[in-house]
């Protein structure tokens, strides 16, 4: 069979094919009954404000206590897990997507007051936390990504020649 003629087979075989698969398709008859869907959908919440979702994330960190444990990365691997608190006193929002965090934090021997210059970004209804190259008095400079979510918080960070992760829970203190 030469090359054209294998290519009008090819297409009337194709051709032929899809036609058989058109005609093999059911059509729906009246009484054929909807199919009732198998997973309930729930109504859309409906989305906060950016406004709303600022002052959600104030009352979050307002006199607030991140507690939880972080982690050493050292060449690739994980170091153990040792506990840290951070008391957070107030939060303000400067201007933009600048805050200013009050933060006591403790960890190790360590027990320091300082106001963190962070900025806030938005992953939908989610806050990051960024610091960059920020300097803690006393204990030297970090960067760090920290998610806050529903009274949780899960981050890393790096700080000079060493870095790691962090996770716990947000209470609020009580009054």
């Amino acid at each position: 069979m030469n090359s054209t003629l294998a290519s009008i087979t090819s297409a009337l075989v194709l051709t032929f094919g899809m036609n058989v698969f058109a005609q093999d398709t059911k059509k729906p008859e009246a009484t054929d009954k909807p199919k009732e869907p198998t997973a309930k959908t729930s109504p859309a919440k409906p989305k906060l404000t950016p406004e709303e979702l600022e002052a959600k994330f104030k009352a979050t960190l307002t006199k607030a206590t991140l507690s939880g444990r972080w982690c050493s990365i050292k060449e690739g691997q994980l170091g153990l897990e040792k506990e840290d608190k951070y008391t957070i006193i107030g939060v303000n929002k400067v201007g933009g997507d600048v805050w200013m965090i009050n933060a006591r934090i403790q960890y190790g021997k360590k027990d320091i007051t300082a106001p963190i210059p962070v900025q806030v970004k938005w992953a939908g209804d989610t806050p990051v936390i960024i610091v960059d190259d920020v300097g803690v008095p006393g204990s030297g400079t970090y960067s760090a990504r920290v998610m806050i979510y529903n009274n949780t918080y899960a981050g890393t960070w790096t700080g000079g020649d060493h870095g790691g992760l962090m996770n716990g829970v947000i209470t609020q203190q009580k009054e």
